[in-house]
């Protein structure tokens, strides 16, 4: 479907997405894509990405190159990183037909002509209407997340090259992924490195807070110092002075050691408060000078002292939550975006946590992994249908927790799918159309779950809150309701 040449920046005026904004929010040259998930022959290939026109046409998916005698235009992959596509070619399992799929393109409606088994959703299908979120699945060959992508992944203004790594493998600071959510996430996190100011960064439990706060600190000036981390939910109440700033020898009582705290610790470097939300917020206002100036006192000492840190906190909670004193000193603000808001990330970092599992584990490595691919366990294509179409909660951590049971209860060759998180997989109604929902189908949803924007937009079947967001005020409706 495209050549083999490399193709710059230069030929698309996409701007950047925000971070957790979803990725199909209405930019004109976004594509319907088809995000290779898993493969049972070419499991390198996880992340490759296969456009589709937006307009109506005819276009065959299937192993091998097109032939002179083809009547359609063959759909082939590439790898997208900001700046740059490369075309990296067509299917090559040995278990697909040349002829495999038929996909009209404007439309996004699939055929089955191969004989290789298609299933949507987990149901076997001869043809199917396509939209963002569903599952194909080419049993025992490939697994593809329906998705959209930018014909171009806008080229970074901050994050330089020299920090990436192999397409789909973890970057120097531990962040896995290549959409636009994640390049866009790395972006902001360099932006805000270059700047001394303090940084909030908020997201749901498990989406990679501290992750992100280790990439701000290795990516800034103060990266040749250890960065000081403290989990603020921890502070004894009575304690949270000298927890902060210490105490000096002999105080509060003779003999006592004397203390450096955290903030004279974090002297020169970064301090990362994790949960700050959580710190009651009268205790909060102790910070504040330490913000403004760097300025604090030992407790037991009636002289000042000065820490040169920067400050960086998360919290679950949303900002306003924190004092609004506290709010106003921490300056910049990083949303982290959640498994919902990048999809076909999924995939890549259950690759990431399953190597991991079998660097960890012997048994893992001994059960599940071959003398051919030593680092990859081999993994059912059911359970990475599961994954992709689970709904979650605690994102990278209820991923992680999902791979451990599936491995404690596999028998076989492959690892899984555990019985109690088959149980919970979501089923998805396909009854109504792959167009958007009307204004009607939008406030009925939102009334059934009592105006939850945060619930509303997994009633609806769409990609992530955002697209609802976006949908709001497409519609004029009051965006006004619970989160």
């Amino acid at each position: 479907m495209t050549d083999s040449r490399d193709r710059s920046s230069a030929e698309t005026t996409d701007p950047a997405t925000p971070v957790g904004r979803s990725l199909d929010e209405g930019q004109a040259d976004y594509m319907p894509a088809l995000a290779l998930a898993w493969s049972r022959s070419e499991p390198e290939r996880i992340g490759e990405v296969a456009l589709l026109p937006r307009r109506k046409q005819k276009l065959v998916l299937g192993r091998g190159s097109a032939r002179h005698d083809d009547t359609l235009e063959r759909v082939e992959l590439c790898r997208q990183r900001p700046g740059k596509t490369v075309d990296t070619g067509p299917l090559d399992g040995k278990g697909v037909s040349r002829r495999q799929l038929e996909i009209d393109a404007g439309e996004m409606n699939v055929t089955r002509v191969g004989r290789c088994p298609l299933r949507v959703n987990g149901e076997v299908v001869a043809t199917a209407q396509l939209r963002p979120g569903d599952v194909v699945t080419l049993e025992n060959e490939y697994v593809f997340l329906c998705t959209r992508r930018p014909r171009e992944l806008p080229a970074q203004r901050f994050y330089g090259v020299e920090h990436a790594t192999d397409f789909g493998e973890a970057d120097d600071a531990g962040l896995v992924g290549e959409s636009g959510a994640a390049w866009e996430l790395r972006d902001q996190l360099a932006f805000c490195a270059r700047s001394d100011a303090h940084v909030l960064i908020t997201g749901e439990s498990g989406t990679g807070k501290e992750l992100a706060a280790g990439a701000l600190h290795a990516l800034s000036a103060r990266a040749a110092h250890s960065m000081v981390s403290r989990n603020a939910a921890t502070f004894p109440e009575s304690l949270v002075d000298v927890e902060l700033f210490g105490s000096s020898k002999g105080y509060p009582n003779p003999g006592s050691p004397e203390r450096l705290g955290i903030i004279g610790e974090a002297d020169g470097s970064t301090l990362f408060l994790d949960e700050i939300a959580e710190l009651p917020q009268p205790l909060q206002a102790h910070l504040l000078r330490v913000l403004d100036r760097g300025e604090y006192h030992r407790l037991g000492e009636s002289k000042a002292r000065r820490a040169n840190l920067r400050v960086v906190a998360a919290t679950n909670r949303a900002p306003e939550s924190l004092k609004r004193d506290l709010l106003a000193r921490l300056t910049l603000r990083v949303e982290m975006p959640g498994l919902q808001d990048r999809p076909e990330d999924i995939p890549l970092l259950f690759r990431h946590l399953l190597r991991q599992s079998a660097e960890k584990s012997p048994d893992v490595a001994r059960l599940f992994c071959s003398e051919q691919r030593p680092r990859d366990p081999r993994v059912h294509p059911d359970l990475v249908e599961h994954v992709i179409r689970h709904r979650f909660t605690h994102h990278v951590r209820e991923l992680d927790a999902i791979l451990w049971r599936a491995i404690g209860q596999s028998h076989g060759e492959y690892i899984t799918l555990a019985p109690e998180d088959a149980k919970t997989l979501v089923k998805v109604d396909r009854s109504r159309s792959a167009g958007e929902p009307t204004s009607a189908e939008i406030r009925e949803a939102l009334e059934k779950v009592g105006g939850s924007k945060s619930r509303a937009w997994q009633e609806l079947g769409l990609s992530s809150r955002y697209a609802l967001y976006r949908l709001l005020r497409k519609h004029g409706l009051d965006a006004s309701t619970t989160e």
